[in-house]
């Protein structure tokens, strides 16, 4: 990463570096007191002690825990360590496993009746045995809820499950649906089906119930938590082998899990620097930087450039909803895309090290080998409505040409090899053609003002994350930027996790640098791609778990019936994603824009065996729901334990 760092952010870092060394010389294990008088400033003992980034920053409602209810997020432990799926994923293997469920769910021919055998010896936290009655009583209370988001979207695809016996039940879908473990399982980060204690929610109404505190499923339970909703501590269950990780992996060797938000990028860059914290979830590479330089026992996914791992399954971009004007129009959206100069936006996000992408779907290395790649030539070919093309497949070319110059090392010149690195190719920078296609859309030019169809000033309001996914909370700032510079002046509104995803589901945005819809993680594109149908649109003001940009295509939705009826293992399976990906291009609900780069840096001090490039046994998804058994296999650093 040598010489990567640009001129805006040079004096911020050069600040940050200098606090940390205010802070005293380069910390290393020897610097750190005898092992056995660390102490959390929570009162748990450090070597016995995990702590982990919150992906969402510091919770506005500590105390409210349903994850069912708009609003509500459950990244503080609940969902990474305390809870369960029927249905959870290895990534490393690119497979799903069982979870609460025992084995993988046995289909009748025509895929609309299921067995589902369930886990046995499992117990919540609170003593009681888990059984299919968890399972069915979830699944009418989710059905006869309509005051949850999840209500709609969840009937109009299981008709119904019924118990079998204390072990087993049966799953009756509305439609065929061969990838019912998709459904109802955890693929990308979780899934929204989440089994709860029915001795516990019978008794409370599920739409205003706050679960807390929370009893669990897996190895680890509630213990204390920051009123201000800073930090979450998690204990280890005395019953861990009534868990499922105790009964898939083992016994997890941390007794205690304690999720911290530290605040800003720069306080949880000092965090890790002075050992208070073992995991982040995501900074800036000019801050991995710094850390590196200030603590010997920090590491990224590669010890080397480009040190992210690029193959997280969302990728980012700026997100419209649809059902508004002007963006109701695509070729207002095309007229955006065009606007923006993306070499420009990578060096402002992340100083170039990022991997574009003008497709759905992240660019993956998998994704990449089966649809950038492929679809390279059709992308070079296709042309809007009045016959221009606007891909362009040099993109990368440049990009690396420019980061060479200056001074980044490890930037490859075979120009294969940098649309590898750095993405098959975008769409051109080209402000006449957005000129000419906003004034074709009814679109005035005062001055350097554009003006609406109706007359009126077209200024462009950005939500973006505060405090939590940097990349895509730079991006909001760097495409705010262009679009200003392009004569629509627009501005980046900052919002805490619960009032921003809240905002999505409910339509109330018009551009949101989200990334929901924007995920894929093997070449079955049925997770997120089947989000994108028109039976989920809602009015806004009305939540939704997919389809929150409202985007209604005729096309795209039969291309996505054809895939929901297809089983996983069908050899038109990438025909039909393919189609799929063109349709989106053409429509362009959503200016899609970089994959992820990861910058996930993790602290050996306390803690090893983190999974990394050289140690693949998953990938480093801190705030997915299989963290929980990422945890169970670290090992103590410490001497004796």
């Amino acid at each position: 990463m040598k010489n990567s760092l640009r001129n805006g952010a040079r004096s911020r870092l050069f600040a940050l570096g200098l606090a940390v060394a205010l802070g005293g010389t380069m910390l290393t294990s020897s610097a750190l007191p005898a092992w056995a008088q660390q102490m959390t400033d929570v009162g748990t003992p450090r070597e016995q002690t995990l702590v982990v980034d919150m992906l969402n920053a510091r919770v506005g409602n500590p105390t409210n825990m349903n994850m069912y209810q708009q609003g509500v997020t459950i990244n503080q432990g609940y969902h990474q360590l305390a809870g369960a799926q029927l249905y959870d994923i290895d990534t490393a293997k690119g497979t799903q496993i069982p979870d609460l469920a025992a084995e993988m769910p046995v289909p009748n021919e025509d895929f609309t009746v299921f067995q589902v055998k369930l886990r046995q010896g499992l117990t919540w936290s609170d003593g009681q045995p888990f059984s299919a009655d968890d399972v069915v009583f979830t699944d009418q209370m989710i059905r006869n809820t309509s005051a949850l988001a999840y209500s709609a979207a969840y009937s109009d695809q299981i008709a119904s499950i019924t118990k079998v016996d204390d072990n087993s039940v049966e799953i009756t879908t509305t439609r065929p649906t061969p990838r019912l473990s998709v459904v109802l399982g955890s693929v990308i980060y979780g899934n929204s089906f989440h089994v709860v204690p029915k001795h516990i929610w019978e008794k409370q109404d599920p739409a205003t119930f706050q679960n807390f505190p929370p009893v669990s499923i897996s190895a680890y339970k509630y213990k204390d938590h920051d009123p201000n909703g800073t930090w979450f501590l998690w204990e280890k269950r005395e019953d861990w082998q009534n868990s499922d990780v105790g009964q898939i992996i083992g016994e997890p060797k941390a007794q205690y899990v304690l999720f911290r938000s530290f605040g800003t990028e720069e306080r949880r860059v000092l965090a890790m620097a002075a050992n208070d914290i073992d995991i982040l979830t995501d900074i800036s590479p000019e801050s991995l930087d710094i850390l590196r330089g200030q603590n010997d026992k920090v590491r990224a996914w590669f010890t080397d450039f480009p040190y992210a791992n690029l193959d997280d399954p969302c990728e980012r971009g700026m997100h419209f909803n649809t059902s508004k004007a002007p963006y109701d129009d695509a070729k207002t959206r095309w007229a955006l895309a065009l606007a923006i100069n993306l070499e420009q936006a990578s060096i402002a996000t992340f100083s170039g090290m990022l991997r574009a992408s003008p497709l759905a779907i992240p660019p993956t290395t998998v994704l990449m080998d089966t649809y950038h790649q492929p679809m390279s030539q059709w992308l070079s070919e296709f042309t809007l409505e009045d016959g221009y093309k606007p891909f362009d497949p040099d993109y990368a070319l440049r990009l690396g040409e420019r980061l060479r110059s200056e001074g980044v090392e490890n930037i490859p010149e075979d120009p294969a090899a940098l649309r590898e690195l750095l993405g098959v190719g975008w769409w051109k920078h080209d402000p006449a053609q957005a000129t000419k296609m906003l004034e074709e859309a009814g679109f005035t030019k005062n001055g350097n003002q554009w003006m609406k169809p109706d007359g009126t000033p077209f200024t462009i309001n950005i939500l973006a994350p505060a405090d939590f996914e940097i990349e895509s909370q730079r991006l909001a700032f760097a495409v705010a930027n262009e679009w200003t510079q392009f004569g629509i002046p627009a501005q980046v509104q900052q919002m805490q996790a619960g009032a921003f995803f809240t905002a999505e589901n409910t339509g109330d945005y018009e551009v949101g640098s989200y990334w929901g819809s924007s995920c894929a993680i093997t070449p079955d594109l049925f997770v997120r791609m089947e989000g994108w149908h028109k039976d989920y649109v809602r009015d806004n003001g009305v939540p939704t778990s997919s389809n929150q940009g409202r985007y209604v295509d005729e096309e795209l939705s039969t291309l996505i019936d054809g895939l929901r009826a297809m089983p996983a293992d069908d050899p038109k399976i990438v025909e039909t994603g393919t189609e799929i990906l063109k349709e989106l291009v053409e429509g362009l609900p959503v200016i899609e824009m970089f994959g992820t780069s990861k910058f996930v840096p993790v602290n050996e001090t306390y803690w090893t065996n983190y999974p990394a490039a050289d140690n693949y046994y998953e990938g480093p998804w801190w705030w997915w729901s299989n963290f929980k058994f990422i945890a169970a296999q670290l090992e103590p650093a410490a001497p004796g334990q």
